[in-house]
């Protein structure tokens, strides 16, 4: 299963058990005020006391596995998000150095009046009109009699498709299958049942 696949199934299925815990919580605290305020309440309502707290456990404990396998889940997916960040900042970082060479091969050879493409020339515009104005200026006074042709710096460069962190993440295998989804109904069947049995 992936991990994308995982976390939505479990982040469902929490939502679901912690709704259910917080039905059987207000349930007890009503329980617990009734028996309070009953003559004879606590023997009255011991069964159902009872039945309540057996219905809550079995819910909590099964929130707890599947809030641990959750957590677990969160963390290798959240390494696998911050590797392939982190693999991209590198890289944009080691882009952002060539362009930058690029950009001031370009300005030191119109400082020396040699003749660039215009593309290279709008690059080097686009990037910091002032040095561009200040590289013409002191091209024009270099006044070399013979004048170097360049090609561009640019020719063969390709847009970079860069893989999104999130998407990475979800299609990352999961760790390890996690616990069995069981619907809440039948924990809390399950937990009456054992009580009933013994």
């Amino acid at each position: 299963m992936k991990a994308g696949e995982a976390r939505g199934i479990y982040s469902s299925v929490l939502k679901t058990y912690n709704e259910q815990k917080f039905k059987l919580s207000k349930q007890r605290n009503e329980l617990k005020e009734r028996m309070e305020n009953t003559p004879d309440g606590k023997t009255r309502y011991a069964d159902e006391a009872a039945t309540l707290e057996l219905k809550y456990n079995a819910v909590a404990e099964k929130y707890d596995e599947y809030q641990s396998y959750v957590s677990q889940l969160m963390e290798q997916w959240n390494s696998k998000f911050n590797s392939v960040v982190a693999k991209q900042q590198v890289e944009v970082a080691k882009d952002y150095g060539e362009e930058m060479g690029k950009i001031m091969t370009v300005a030191r050879r119109i400082m020396h009046g040699d003749q660039v493409p215009m593309q290279d020339e709008k690059k080097l515009m686009e990037f910091d009109k002032d040095l561009y104005i200040m590289a013409k200026n002191a091209g024009m006074m270099a006044q070399l009699k013979e004048r170097k042709k360049y090609d561009s710096l640019w020719e063969d460069e390709e847009k970079k498709e860069y893989e999104d962190p999130m998407e990475a993440a979800d299609a990352e295998e999961a760790f390890a299958d996690g616990p069995e989804v069981v619907s809440v109904e039948s924990v809390m069947e399950a937990a009456i049942g054992e009580k009933e049995s013994e």
